[in-house]
């Protein structure tokens, strides 16, 4: 699955999309809370990658933070830039993070990481910690599993990962995880992990 079949499938079904999950108030709680524990109070711009309709750059900005949306799908820019007008969206690539070395503060990919194949996510994860400054902080939403596999996502073709697997990943692109969270399936929801990470000194 390369990138270009991501944004189109998601350029498909933008306007559905943004109806079923275009509010935080569509986020769980306890997600909100771990996101703005970890990301609100630091000094310096957030990256919001994937950041789809919006709605996590607009609560991460309610908080304070200098947070930046970027999305590849433009109905979704659009979207967030008349939804949060006070907001900073702007059309990119997780892949390719168009800021000098170590100049972010704090990334959060929510769920916007679970269409990368296992062979790829090593070079995202390179590109996270390129751009992060020292001691910065990632927070990372996926969907939980014993093992990575794929699964039919309703967009698109996604991927679960161990918890574990993606901490070890983590630690060899040189950040440290200082906190996770994990809930098992609800109803139709698949079991879901949340971890925050710190960029390593050094």
């Amino acid at each position: 699955m390369n990138t270009e079949q991501v944004r189109q499938a998601y350029a498909s079904v933008a306007e559905i999309y943004i109806e079923l999950f275009g509010s935080s108030q569509q986020v769980h709680a306890e997600d909100l809370a771990f996101i703005g524990r970890h990301l609100a109070g630091r000094p310096g711009p957030v990256l919001d990658l994937g950041c789809g309709p919006g709605h996590i750059t607009g609560y991460l900005r309610s908080l304070g933070v200098d947070a930046t949306g970027i999305d590849m799908v433009p109905g979704f820019i659009t979207h967030a830039q008349a939804a949060h007008p006070s907001g900073r969206y702007q059309l990119g690539s997780m892949e390719d993070l168009a800021v000098a070395d170590h100049s972010i503060a704090g990334i959060l990919a929510w769920y916007s990481s679970i269409h990368l194949p296992p062979q790829r996510l090593d070079d995202v994860l390179a590109e996270f910690r390129r751009a992060m400054a020292p001691a910065g902080t990632l927070v990372l939403g996926v969907f939980d599993g014993d093992e990575v596999a794929t699964f039919d996502h309703k967009v698109v073709t996604a991927y679960r990962w161990s918890v574990d697997e993606l901490v070890e990943r983590l630690m060899r692109a040189g950040f440290t995880e200082v906190e996770r969270l994990q809930r098992p399936s609800e109803g139709a929801r698949r079991p879901h992990a949340v971890i925050a990470a710190i960029a390593a000194e050094g």
